[in-house]
C-alpha cells in the first residue's frame, strides 16, 4: 500500500464480530474467561484492548514499523523510552526541544542519575563528539519545537549504529506523511498523537513505533507495568483522525507555505522560521528527508519586545491563542510564556526562543482568511 491508502486501511481488519468497518469502542476493563488463562486474546484492558490494538497496528503501518504502542500522552511515551535506561547512563539530546520533554529529562530523570547532554544538532556529525561508553540514547526532534531546526536523520542513525546506541526521533511536527524516521535507520519513533495524528484537538495521546521485536517486547512490558495507556474512546478518535491525515497534512503544508511567505515579507517581522525556505540552514537536508515542509511556522517581531508579542497573539481572531498544535484549526502560541516556560530564560534564549517569538500551528482554513488575520493582528 502507498501512504494515502495506509492511513485508511493499513494494519486494519473489519471487526470479526459483525464486520464493523470502524473498530468498535471496547469500553470494558476485563474479559470473560472459560477457564483460568483461557480467553480470546484479551484478559485485562491495561494489558490489551481491541480498540487500542487496532490503533497500535495503524501507528505501525503508517510509520513502516512492525510494532506500535499507544500511551495516555506524548510525555508518557517518552517516559517509557527513558525507562529503558538505568542510573549512570547518558543521553545526547537536541537542545532545541519541547519544554515538557526538557522538564521530564532534567527535573525527573536527572534525579535518577541519568545524564543529559543538550546540544545543537544542525551539523549531525557533532553528535559523535558527545558519545562515550555510557551513552545509551540519542534523542532528536526534527523539525524542532519551536525553532524549526532540521536534523539529519540518516547521518544520526549511522552514528548511533556505529556506537551501538539507541536512536529515537520525535516525529510529531512532521508526521509520517512528511517523513518516516525508521526508514532512515532510527530505532524508535515517538509522536504526541494529540497533535496531527488525532488532528481535531479532542484527545491527549502518545505513540511509539519500532521495528525490532526485542525492543518492542521491552517497551510493551514497561507500558503494561507502568500502566500509562490510553483509553478506548481516545483510541477510537485517533483511529478516525489518522484516516484523514494525508488530506489534512496536504492543506497544512499549503497554508503553512502561504503564511511563511506572507510573514517573511512583512516590514514588522524580524525572522521567520520555516524549513521550506532555501535560506534555511538545513534546507537541503529537509528536502532530502521530508516530502514537504509542514504547517508549523515561528517568527519574531522587530525589536524583540515581550509586550508587543503578547499584544499580537491577543489580537488574533481566527488563530486561537492556545497550547498544543496540529489540529484542523489554526493556533498561536507564545513559547516563552507557554510551551517553553519550564526552560530557564538563559537556556531558551541560547536556542533562539526569545521573548518575541510566536509559534503558529497553521490549520486548514482558507489561507486568505489566515493571512488577513495575521495582517490585522501585527498591524
Amino acid at each position: 500500500m502507498k501512504f494515502n491508502t495506509k492511513t485508511i486501511h493499513g494494519g486494519q481488519d473489519h471487526d470479526p464480530a459483525y464486520g464493523s468497518v470502524m473498530p468498535p469502542i471496547y469500553q470494558t476493563s476485563t474479559y470473560a474467561q472459560t477457564t483460568p488463562g483461557a480467553h480470546k486474546g484479551y484478559e485485562y484492558s491495561r494489558t490489551h484492548n481491541p480498540t487500542r490494538n487496532a490503533l497500535e497496528n495503524a501507528f505501525a503501518s503508517i510509520e513502516n514499523g512492525n510494532y506500535g504502542l499507544a500511551f495516555g500522552s506524548g510525555l508518557a511515551a517518552i517516559d517509557a523510552v527513558l525507562k529503558l535506561l538505568k542510573s549512570g547512563d547518558e543521553v545526547v539530546s537536541t537542545n532545541d526541544l519541547y519544554g515538557g520533554t526538557y522538564r521530564l529529562f532534567t527535573k525527573i530523570y536527572e534525579d535518577f542519575g541519568i545524564k543529559f547532554h543538550f546540544i545543537g544538532m544542525e551539523n549531525a556529525e557533532r553528535i559523535e563528539d558527545y558519545i562515550n561508553d555510557k551513552t545509551k540514547l540519542i534523542w532528536v526532534e526534527t523539525p524542532t519545537n519551536p525553532m524549526m531546526n532540521i536534523i539529519d536523520i540518516l547521518t544520526t542513525a549511522k552514528i548511533a549504529k556505529k556506537h551501538n546506541v539507541l536512536f529515537a526521533v520525535d516525529n510529531t511536527f512532521a508526521t509520517p506523511y512528511l517523513q518516516r524516521p525508521l526508514d532512515f535507520g532510527a530505532d524508535i519513533v515517538m509522536h504526541s498523537a494529540t497533535k496531527y495524528l488525532g488532528g481535531h484537538s479532542d484527545l491527549v495521546m502518545g505513540a511509539l513505533i519500532v521495528k525490532d521485536k526485542k525492543l518492542a517486547d521491552r517497551l510493551y512490558f514497561i507500558q503494561n507495568a507502568g500502566g500509562a495507556i490510553c483509553g478506548p474512546q481516545d483510541a477510537f478518535l485517533a483511529l478516525r483522525g489518522i484516516k484523514t491525515l494525508h488530506i489534512r497534512m496536504q492543506r497544512h503544508c499549503e497554508n503553512g507555505k502561504a503564511v511563511a511567505e506572507f510573514l517573511v515579507n512583512h516590514p514588522k517581522i524580524e525572522k521567520v522560521y520555516w524549513p521550506g525556505f532555501e535560506s534555511h540552514p538545513n534546507y537541503d537536508v529537509a528536502k532530502s528527508q521530508m516530502n514537504n515542509f509542514g504547517g508549523m511556522v515561528s517568527f519574531t517581531t522587530k525589536g524583540n519586545n515581550y509586550e508587543e508579542a503578547i499584544k499580537v497573539v491577543e489580537n488574533l481572531k481566527i488563530f486561537t491563542l492556545a497550547e498544543s498544535l496540529g489540529g484542523v484549526e489554526s493556533l498561536a502560541g507564545h513559547p516563552a510564556s507557554m510551551t517553553h516556560a519550564s526552560i530557564p530564560k538563559e537556556e531558551r534564549e541560547k536556542t533562539g526562543v526569545v521573548d518575541s517569538l510566536i509559534r503558529l500551528s497553521v490549520g486548514i482554513e482558507d489561507e486568505d482568511d489566515l493571512i488577513a488575520d495575521l495582517k490585522q493582528a501585527i498591524g
